[in-house]
């Protein structure tokens, strides 16, 4: 009888996964296969909606030739120094808030936390204008600046930092070292899997990011990858393959990020050193 629940639950597991799989099958078919094919397969429903009959490489092409490339390359640009200099700001600011005592430390963190509750969305267009003032509009430092402090990124690690034994920082003070090497040559070596966490918090806030490219930015060169999918639909016609093409290739990127890094999520706080 113990075995007939792993079974129900098995099955529930697979049918979700497929769930989420056979879209994603979709789009990578679609990528391959001229537009036309890819509408016909889906009425009615069948199995050649996963698996192109005639494969074709006129959707990638089409897609490097919109310059979507372009695109992309700013995409990386913005999401890869995010992730460098936000983990420097977001871990600074964990580590004071976990570890160092000071008076309003909990007001601090509490307004940390509301931080990353309101919808960035109710910001955006004020956050505009005055970046726009300040001279930095159809910048990549516009489009980087919003995402360095990631109250989210700040409430992970710190609550990581909290799990660590407070007898490490008390025994390197006593061996007179300053915050400063506490937090570099301390917490820092012992937080891996939660620095991989709130980078990829970085990360797909940025690479996902539609609505501040398009208030901060008008010129086409300095489009990021969603802004380019979006302008690929026309008022009269659009090329679906080109954006399935585009929309696979936005998509592949952070899935080879998280399969290559999902090893980190299982590592737990026993990790971080010695136990009280």
């Amino acid at each position: 009888m113990r075995l007939l629940p792993r079974v129900v639950l098995a099955v529930v597991a697979i049918g979700i996964s497929l769930a989420f799989l056979v879209p994603v099958l979709w789009l990578v078919a679609s990528t391959f296969r001229s537009a036309t094919e890819t509408f016909a397969a889906s009425s009615p429903l069948s199995w050649q909606v996963l698996w192109p009959q005639d494969w074709t490489l006129d959707n990638l092409v089409s897609a490097v030739d919109s310059g979507f490339l372009t695109a992309l390359g700013n995409s990386l640009i913005v999401a890869g120094v995010t992730v460098v200099v936000g983990l420097v700001v977001s871990s600074a600011a964990a580590f004071a808030l976990a570890v160092i005592p000071f008076r309003g430390r909990g007001a601090v963190f509490t307004i940390v936390v509301l931080s990353f509750l309101i919808p960035f969305e109710a910001i955006a267009i004020p956050l505009s204008r005055t970046l726009s003032d300040w001279g930095l509009a159809n910048t990549l430092v516009a489009l980087i600046l919003p995402g360095l402090g990631n109250g989210l990124a700040v409430f992970t690690l710190r609550q990581f930092f909290l799990g660590i034994p407070p007898s490490l920082s008390e025994a390197a003070h006593l061996d007179g070292a300053n915050w400063f090497r506490i937090y570099w040559s301390i917490y820092l070596p012992l937080t891996r899997p939660a620095l991989i966490g709130a980078g990829l918090i970085l990360f797909l806030f940025q690479w996902q990011a539609y609505l501040w490219p398009i208030l901060i930015t008008s010129s086409d060169a300095m489009d990021l990858a969603p802004v380019a999918i979006a302008k690929s639909f026309g008022a009269f016609s659009t090329d679906y393959g080109r954006v399935f093409a585009e929309t696979a290739i936005l998509a592949v990127i952070p899935a080879i990020i998280l399969l290559a890094l999902q090893r980190f999520f299982v590592t737990s706080v026993a990790s971080t050193g010695s136990k009280e």
